[in-house]
């Protein structure tokens, strides 16, 4: 029988778990559990300057590596700050634990310092949520936390009070251990042969596929190119299919591009893969729809499915792949030849030299600096806009808060990158905005040694919610920013930082910070124009 604290057993059972890093900030409802920390060589702690930069990142660890992610915070408003990243990894459906420290045990429901009940304020994000009561408790419930975690995609909130990591217990019999068993779905025979039948009498299909296409990149596109299908893919599955790819439309809706829009409307089958796009206005009328995701519960959930298949889409296309008639060409060169027509037009935009730095002029910048394995971290705001429309993917790894759509997520984003994949090139693309929410914690890249390139796309302005709010008929309002010197910050944080006007300091500026090996901000003054 072994007698250790049980905060000793959670750092082993982290462990176990393959967990290699936490995200968080110091405080006195989890400083036992920083002492088991400080202990551990082999799990690395990022203190954070704001606890949901810490929350964010490891949602965004998380979607990148399909590893969970783990951060932690202290009683009250620690917990509070969490509540952004949280949700983040709720809806875009990763697996994240959160530590939660709570107050001393044996003041815990008298309204003591700092004491909110965490349990009810995290019912809503939560895929497992449970206050710990007995420090015995602690090594089963992590399991179970992180365990629910990875079977229901999603934010695990583990509470605890700090007293109960410092006290010893015995382990002589574990009840439960790290075991887990990813399980394999295969479709119904039934619902495979019904499919089948609508996509041999189609003669315009077209495959909207989604993130859940990640590990089926080869199968979608072997799919396609039997059944002569132009690709749409949503936003977060940005580059499973080489943006150069002749049957690649590009992305759909505020973000898309005509063609594929174009390509919605005529269709006669819509094949959902991996996705439950949400935006029913950009998908068709009336037409068929054969939807395919591994999980039942989304199934015609946003558009109405002929056919629902649950199961995982690699062998899925696959066997359709292998059973389906060669189809005619002429429906889908009729929109290789618009996608054409599209990129020459988006290729002159770039190319067009103007007295003022563009967003498609930083977008073609990077483009030429970008490695083939980088990773781009992408905020949200007009910023989304202009890359999904100018940035070309080809195997590089994106990652954006995609569902929640939070500002703020492309530094924190950036961070786990890096930490994730420390010998690739990580690059934000950030909007003004967007930087300014969090920019604090660039400084925690700094202290890490975290080698980025932050692209600040500096307009002085909320750009989207300028359209948004034109396009309603309402005069823009409360949408310009104070400017800020973002380089001049940078360097204030021991970073390196670089203003650029014009697409000759851009260049000069891309090729310093990629040579640097440094954490580097760009401040790029971007000529206001129309994001939408």
């Amino acid at each position: 029988m072994f007698e250790n604290t049980a905060g000793s057993y959670v750092i082993e059972g982290l462990k176990e778990w393959g967990v290699g890093h936490i995200y968080g900030m110091p405080g006195d409802s989890i400083n036992e559990f920083m002492e088991e920390l400080r202990k551990e060589d082999a799990i690395r702690y990022i203190q954070v300057r704001h606890e949901e930069t810490g929350a964010l990142a490891a949602a965004a660890y998380s979607k990148l590596t399909g590893q969970i992610g783990v951060c932690m915070s202290i009683a009250g408003p620690g917990a509070v700050h969490l509540q952004n990243g949280l949700y983040d990894a709720q809806k875009d459906k990763t697996p994240v634990l959160a530590i939660v420290g709570q107050v001393s045990s044996s003041t815990l429901g008298t309204d003591t310092f700092q004491e909110l009940k965490l349990e009810s304020m995290f019912e809503d994000v939560a895929v497992y949520n449970r206050q710990v009561h007995a420090a015995e408790q602690l090594p089963d419930m992590l399991n179970q936390a992180i365990r629910t975690a990875y079977a229901e995609k999603g934010p695990a909130v583990l509470i605890v009070s700090d007293d109960l990591f410092a006290e010893k217990i015995k382990r002589d019999m574990p009840f439960t251990s790290s075991a887990y068993s990813v399980p394999k779905i295969r479709a119904a025979e039934e619902d495979l042969q019904s499919a089948l039948e609508l996509i041999q009498s189609a003669k315009k299909p077209v495959i909207l596929a989604g993130k859940g296409a990640r590990e089926a990149g080869a199968e979608l596109v072997a799919f396609a190119e039997k059944i002569k299908a132009p690709i749409v893919l949503s936003l977060p599955a940005k580059g499973i299919v080489p943006d150069s790819h002749p049957y690649n439309l590009g992305q759909l809706g505020q973000l898309g591009t005509k063609p594929s829009e174009d390509a919605m409307k005529e269709t006669d089958l819509v094949i959902l893969a991996g996705t439950a796009f949400p935006y029913r206005s950009y998908l068709p009328d009336k037409a068929p729809a054969i939807q395919i995701d591994i999980e039942p519960k989304v199934i015609g959930k946003y558009y109405p499915a002929t056919v629902g298949i649950v199961g995982e889409l690699a062998p899925t296309l696959s066997w359709f792949t292998e059973r389906a008639n060669e189809k005619e060409k002429d429906f889908l060169t009729k929109y290789a030849q618009k996608r054409e027509a599209w990129h020459a037009d988006l290729q002159k935009d770039m190319d067009k030299e103007t007295d003022k730095l563009q967003p498609q002029h930083v977008l073609a910048e990077v483009q030429h600096i970008m490695d083939g394995n980088a990773v781009i971290s992408l905020d949200v705001g007009s910023v989304t806009i202009w890359m999904a429309k100018y940035l070309q993917l080809s195997g590089q790894s994106l990652v954006v808060s995609a569902w929640l759509a939070t500002m703020g997520c492309a530094l924190p984003g950036a961070i786990a990158a890096k930490l994730a994949y420390p010998g690739r090139q990580v690059i934000g693309l950030i909007g003004d905005g967007g930087f300014s929410i969090g920019m604090q914690d660039f400084v925690t890249a700094v202290k890490y040694k975290l080698p980025m390139t932050l692209v600040v796309f500096n307009n002085q302005k909320i750009q989207l919610i300028e359209d948004e709010q034109e396009q309603k008929g309402n005069p823009a309002d409360n949408v310009d920013l104070a400017n800020i010197d973002f380089a001049a910050f940078a360097k204030a944080c021991g970073g390196i930082g670089y203003t650029a006007r014009n697409r000759t300091e851009l260049k000069t500026a891309l090729a310093s910070a990629k040579a640097s090996g440094k954490p580097v901000v760009i401040d790029a003054y971007v000529e206001d124009i129309s994001a939408i």
